[in-house]
């Protein structure tokens, strides 16, 4: 590539940023913060409390709790084996943590963090999400490949549904119904909570994979990120999809912002900005330079600041019959969080 084409290359890429922010009136995403968390474990999911003004980081065997606004640690929820995701019920006062190698969820109160009840689900819960219209928790059984419907007051088991496929992310529309991706089976399905029951499934092909899932409320528009490195837009209503814009490397979270934009976190290391220009077409329109590994995220609606975490690893170990494709290792006491706004 000539140093001519290099540069209309980068005026182009930065004309559509510009282009794109205009039509949303916002400004492009960039980094406003690191903060060093340390402490060994992994790492999962990711969730603000807007109102009480926390942050919740699923973090192998427990769920580590910040100040959303000065990033100090306020506590730890103990006894989460395998921890995956947190859902919040602020009107209920109690939260909801997945426990993935223990097959619990594990219910704990917002306030003391203090651990209220282990409920029994399938086979490794990973995701999890409340719905407020019944009042029902949905903890999405991985390997059991179905979700456990749980009542968010009572703590009790409702039922168990079978999903058909392995679920990922989910998002509750408020209305009674959860949208959940299907990794393996390449759908989106919309889950009538109440009944429970599966009233539709969407097939996301070409979207292949899908993991991350965020949603417009106001335009009943779903968002799934997927392992192609593909974002479908889809109608939420007729599972029509709508657009398919490139994102980055290796998705696996998705959010949407207030100025209309959504929002793709890479673990190759970038964070995807997907926007509709003034054509009404939806299209990739910024790449933000993050870290490797950096896949989760959580969107802070009062802010409008993202959180998104990271380490730094070594080596990969050598292969074996039993781990052929081994991750690499994670360095104790590089855990971050990096903070991002526009």
């Amino acid at each position: 590539m000539t140093i001519t084409t290099r540069t209309r290359a980068r005026a182009a890429a930065a004309l559509a940023v510009a282009l794109a922010c205009a039509a949303t009136n916002a400004p492009p995403y960039r980094l406003l913060k690191t903060v060093t968390l340390g402490a060994d474990g992994g790492w999962d999911y990711l969730v603000v409390d807007p109102e009480a003004r926390r942050l919740y980081i699923a973090r192998d065997t427990r769920v580590q709790v910040l100040d959303a606004d000065t990033l100090k640690p306020v506590g730890d929820i103990a006894g989460v084996d395998g921890a995956h995701g947190v859902a919040l019920a602020p009107e209920l006062g109690r939260g909801f943590a997945t426990a993935g190698r223990a097959d619990r969820v594990v219910i704990f109160d917002l306030k003391t963090l203090k651990v209220l009840k282990n409920v029994k689900t399938g086979r490794k819960p990973d995701a999890v999400v409340y719905e407020p219209a019944t009042r029902r928790v949905l903890a999405f059984d991985g390997d059991g490949r179905e979700a456990t419907v749980i009542d968010a007051v009572g703590g009790g088991v409702v039922a168990t549904l079978p999903l058909g496929g392995k679920p990922e992310f989910a998002v509750a529309d408020g209305r009674g119904t959860v949208y959940v991706n299907s990794e393996d089976t390449s759908e989106l399905l919309a889950l009538d909570v109440k009944t429970p029951k599966v009233r539709s499934r969407f097939p996301l092909k070409p979207c292949l994979e899908p993991t991350g899932l965020a949603l417009d409320a106001a335009h009943d528009l779903l968002f799934s990120v997927c392992g192609n490195q593909t974002m479908a837009v889809v109608d939420a209503a007729s599972g029509k999809i709508i657009a398919t814009p490139p994102i980055g490397a290796r998705p696996d979270a998705a959010a949407f912002d207030a100025a209309g934009r959504a929002l793709s976190s890479n673990g190759g290391g970038t964070l995807t900005v997907v926007a509709r220009g003034a054509d009404g077409r939806w299209s990739s329109v910024q790449t933000v330079a993050t870290r490797r590994g950096a896949r989760t995220m959580a969107l802070d609606p009062k802010t409008g600041r993202l959180f998104l975490v990271t380490a730094d690893f070594g080596p990969a170990p050598a292969p074996t019959p039993a781990q052929p494709r081994p991750r690499p290792r994670m360095i104790p006491g590089t855990f971050v969080l990096l903070v991002y706004g526009s």
